[in-house]
């Protein structure tokens, strides 16, 4: 039997307080994340961070990098743009191509539980997917859906992942009452039009444009922060299992500059905006100021709070068979989760 699988005999953990939790996660950051100019090395510490420069959601790290983040905790990061497969990233940072990434909690469970040595160590915010319906094929909320198609970028992608099992909390079986058809991103729109989808899961900014083109032809019926995800992380970091247990002083700074960065993007929109907006042409600034305020970027949470949440999605991604059912979600939850600001 796998240390992540449960045994037959196992009892459900101890129900803990909400409350208390998220007063030991405050705790934990809170004291390091005030320690900007302590550094553990006398040179900057060199690493390698993999990212996705088309994702706007990652505004963080780029805030990271040149509004000096990284360096106030003593880190030299060089970043690297990465669009290849989640299997492909994680690959890179267990075998020392990279040093750590950031990316979606949706698609890293399943490798993770595979057994890449890649630890989460910290996280960035909520958010990022989004399913809206067309409004000429009556498609205006979940219960609509019933007996039509969904278009999504991609069969294996977050939103697919994430609305199957919101629309399996939501009374409607998500195999049987829905169907599912994979188009390129930039055609999901085009189905739509022919009539070949009634409603589209993916993520923005590609929505957001979509929806602006199209002035009013579709209606939003769920975010991953719908109802009981409202504060749930999307977006988490991943560091090197090596860096983590050889060097955690370097995995703690970069968990850290992260988190900082994030609270600027939340306190300095404009400022965040205009720093990404190399990476974003077709995207304006105010377009990017309204793309923020869609996220939650006061949710990272650290320590007992962000194993929860991963626990809480392992244990979703096991009722739709995303990982396995003999998986048990805490134990998963803390093989994967480095808690290197506590």
């Amino acid at each position: 039997m796998s240390q992540l699988e449960s045994p037959a005999d196992a009892k459900p953990a101890a129900g803990r307080r909400r409350d208390v939790l998220r007063l030991a996660g405050a705790a934990a950051l809170a004291a390091p994340a005030l320690m900007l100019g302590r550094r553990a090395w006398s040179a900057p510490r060199k690493l390698t961070f993999a990212w996705n420069q088309n994702s706007f959601c990652l505004t963080p790290i780029v805030v990271a990098q040149e509004k000096g983040f990284f360096e106030k905790n003593g880190l030299q990061v060089d970043l690297i743009n990465y669009s290849g497969s989640t299997d492909q990233l994680l690959e890179s940072i267990a075998t020392g191509k990279a040093d750590a990434a950031v990316g979606m909690i949706h698609r890293w469970l399943k490798p993770l539980e595979a057994g890449f040595d890649v630890k989460i160590i910290g996280s960035s915010h909520g958010g990022c997917v989004r399913l809206v319906g067309a409004k000429a094929a009556g498609v205006t909320s979940l219960q609509a859906l019933k007996g039509k198609t969904v278009g999504v970028s991609d069969l294996a992608a977050p939103g697919k992942h994430f609305f199957t099992i919101l629309l399996a909390k939501n009374g409607i079986d998500p195999d049987k009452d829905v169907t599912w058809r994979q188009y390129p991103a930039d055609l999901l729109g085009v189905a739509v039009d022919k009539g070949e989808i009634q409603a589209i899961a993916d993520g923005d900014p590609n929505l957001y444009l979509l929806e602006k083109r199209t002035n009013g032809a579709y209606v939003e019926l769920a975010t991953n922060l719908s109802g009981e995800y409202a504060r749930k992380v999307c977006c988490v970091v991943g560091a090197r299992g090596e860096l983590v247990r050889n060097d955690r002083p370097a995995a703690s700074a970069l968990a850290r500059a992260i988190v900082q960065a994030t609270d600027f993007v939340h306190e300095n929109p404009n400022e965040a905006a205009r720093v990404f907006a190399k990476y974003s042409p077709k995207i304006s600034l105010d377009d990017l100021r309204k793309l923020y305020a869609t996220l939650t970027y006061t949710h990272h949470p650290t320590g007992i709070d962000l194993r929860d949440e991963i626990a809480f999605y392992a244990d979703d991604f096991r009722r739709i068979g995303v990982i396995k059912k003999t998986t048990d979600p805490q134990r998963l939850a803390q093989h994967v989760y480095a808690n290197v600001l506590g």
